[in-house]
């Protein structure tokens, strides 16, 4: 009866572990809409202005744009962007791992600071001689907790200001690219300087009437782009995130079905052999009492 017993405690207890996995993935499920229709409409306007800034940048002298000013790199940073929470399957490992390959490759002859965006990866790296937290950045999990293009905007006009002072050499972001709610891709992407548009690279000036001036271009049009971009980043994260959550909370209740079922047909077993040893035990006893 003990093992019985047992039985039934883990079958409970798995019960209660599917009920709340199926909670999780509704509510992932609702997020995941709201921040899927926010990186979908965000991302064809990012994507234009990346192309524009990017033939604008092929067009002008590096004297004339203080963001593509492509210099030895000595001082680097990475942006790494994870979530706060766990439950979702390999997303934040994912995106740690790649920033640990990058510090001991890549740029492992840099002086190299990695600015951690989400509490997960500053967990990873609180440690770190490479952390590094801007002054009058917040903290780590403050950018997911109210995601709003005003809070991106500070950061990034951080590191447009370190760059523009040459405080630091080159700024990579890694965070996961949301494809769908099954598929997240690690990307790693230079955030500055500003990369120029490999495929328009046969586009020249004269596809483009400047008006006002390249000067004021420059000092309005660029900043206001990288800012997006950033920000694009942040919603790619936001929405890979609940994706992650989402799959991994099904698969989760999935594996807890299948595991109750299991238990509930041992359980079953050994009821049934429980029942029959009684019912044996009876029998020879009116067997013994007739002798």
């Amino acid at each position: 009866m003990a093992n019985l017993k047992e039985i039934k405690n883990r079958i409970t207890s798995i019960s209660s572990t599917m009920q709340i996995t199926s909670a999780m993935k509704m509510v992932s499920a609702a997020k995941l809409k709201r921040a899927q229709d926010a990186i979908t409409q965000m991302r064809p306007y990012a994507e234009k202005l990346q192309e524009i800034l990017g033939n604008l940048s092929a067009t002008l002298d590096l004297s004339e744009n203080a963001y593509s000013n492509q210099r030895e790199v000595k001082n680097a940073y990475i942006i790494a962007v994870t979530s706060n929470r766990g439950l979702c399957g390999g997303f934040n490992n994912n995106i740690i791992k790649q920033v640990n390959a990058l510090l001991k490759d890549e740029y492992a002859n840099y002086n190299t600071k990695v600015i951690a965006v989400g509490k997960k990866v500053n967990d990873a790296f609180k440690r770190s001689d490479a952390n590094y937290r801007p002054d009058g950045i917040g903290g780590a999990e403050e950018m997911f907790n109210d995601l709003s293009f005003e809070r991106s905007s500070e950061l990034a006009q951080l590191l447009m200001d370190e760059f523009a002072a040459g405080k630091v050499d080159k700024v990579i972001v890694v965070y996961n690219k949301f494809k769908n709610a099954a598929v997240q891709e690690v990307t790693t992407e230079q955030y500055l300087p500003i990369v120029e548009n490999e495929s328009g690279e046969d586009q020249s000036a004269g596809d483009y009437i400047f008006e006002p001036s390249k000067i004021e271009i420059l000092e309005n049009l660029i900043p206001k782009t990288l800012k997006v971009q950033l920000f694009k980043a942040f919603l790619d994260s936001h929405a890979s995130e609940h994706g992650a959550r989402m799959t991994a909370m099904h698969k989760a209740t999935d594996n807890a079905t299948d595991l109750k079922k299991t238990l509930t047909l041992e359980y079953n077993k050994a009821r049934q052999a429980a029942i029959t040893n009684e019912i044996l035990e009876i029998v020879g006893g009116a067997e013994a009492l007739k002798g």
